[in-house]
């Protein structure tokens, strides 16, 4: 029992067997979750799938319909909004247009007993690190998109909460604000080293700002773990297609030899898969390997190389990105494969003949579902 409490301890932030019914519909089921002090937790997936319900009992606007919410060891299912000292910043940013930036941001810590000096000071120190200092005076709407949200950060943080939940804080802003502000929410994120806790859509929000990433779907967490875990090993074929440009095909264990495992494709080609998995000949299984790990060469330059897998095939489609061009290869036995690639100096063309390359460390063995 010691070593147990212990380790729940170690935890911020914890959510026990937290299941969330609106009548007869299920929002969140038998969510299990720990969250360490210090560190940024994205909740990701589609809209619908309780990510936001979560964050919303976390925030104590929804009452888990069973479970235990756990922040500091203590339970606070039934703690009052305001009495949980938690930040919260949203997607449409939530300031009092009729007041100024002073008092939006001064507008938690009036509740607290903070003397008019310390709020003042601590105002300012907010405002600092969201590097809008001097705007105390200002409307919202003397600002722009990106600074409303800056001070929707300031009045989050001024409070000095435990927990910093910020429930789709950026979707409003055009891409390239997104960029910036993705920056800004890490950085500050690290400078305090609050634990925060961020709910978004946005795999390349995920990606990049997480400690951890928590895959959702229709209520149910899918997989948990670090950005790179999450995306290099997806636990089936929602999270490997929700995260990142997937190819996927199915078929059967042929063959297993050291480390690698053959399966033969319905064409009767046969794929080598890097695993240590114990899969056995004649298992179901399904291959997903990303579009950016395949490589395109011209049959001049495909060779050989070790167990990769390689497949001729004709560029039937290509989209320019910039730095990128996303193809779409049909490969003689009639398979479609999405491959990204870096764009060379002479990109490959709609109708050219390519060989497909994929090394059996980037592909990995699912199992097949319905």
């Amino acid at each position: 029992m010691e070593k147990q409490k212990k380790a729940d301890n170690s935890y911020l932030v914890q959510f026990k067997g937290i299941v969330k019914r609106f009548g007869d519909v299920v929002a969140v089921e038998k969510i299990d979750l720990d969250i360490e002090e210090g560190s940024l937790v994205t909740l990701l997936g589609p809209s619908g799938c309780g990510k936001t319900t979560l964050l919303r009992m976390l925030a104590g606007l929804e009452t888990p319909s069973e479970g235990d919410i756990l922040v500091k060891g203590n339970r606070i299912n039934d703690t009052p909004v305001h009495k949980r000292n938690l930040g919260m910043i949203f997607q449409n940013y939530a300031l009092f247009p009729h007041k100024t930036i002073f008092d939006n941001v001064a507008f938690g810590l009036k509740y607290r007993n903070v003397s008019k000096s310390e709020i003042k000071s601590k105002v300012a120190k907010a405002l600092q690190m969201v590097r809008l200092p001097g705007v105390e005076d200002r409307m919202p709407t003397q600002l722009s998109g990106g600074q409303q949200q800056r001070i929707a950060m300031a009045r989050a943080i001024v409070i000095e909460p435990d927990v910093l939940l910020m429930d789709e804080p950026l979707s409003a802003l055009d891409e390239n604000l997104r960029e910036d502000m993705r920056r800004e929410v890490d950085n500050l994120q690290q400078e305090l080293g609050v634990t925060t806790i961020f709910v978004t859509h946005d795999q390349r929000e995920a990606l990049s700002m997480s400690d951890k990433i928590v895959v959702m779907k229709n209520g149910i967490k899918q997989q948990e773990g670090p950005p790179e875990e999450v995306y290099n090993n997806p636990v089936n074929h929602f999270v490997a297609d929700f995260l990142g440009h997937s190819n996927f095909v199915k078929g059967e264990i042929v063959g297993n030899e050291a480390d690698f495992t053959h399966v033969k494709l319905k064409d009767n080609s046969v794929i080598a898969v890097e695993t240590s998995e114990n899969w056995k000949v004649g298992d179901q299984a399904e291959i997903v390997f990303r579009a950016q790990k395949i490589v395109l060469e011209t049959k001049s330059e495909a060779t050989p190389a070790g167990h990769d897998n390689l497949f001729s095939g004709v560029v039937k489609d290509r989209s320019y990105m910039g730095g990128e061009i996303s193809y779409f290869i049909e490969l003689e036995a009639g398979n479609t494969l999405h491959a990204i690639n870096m764009v060379k100096s002479t990109p490959y063309q709609k109708g050219d003949n390519v060989q497909v390359r994929v090394a059996p460390r980037h592909c990995r063995l699912l199992s097949p579902e319905s």
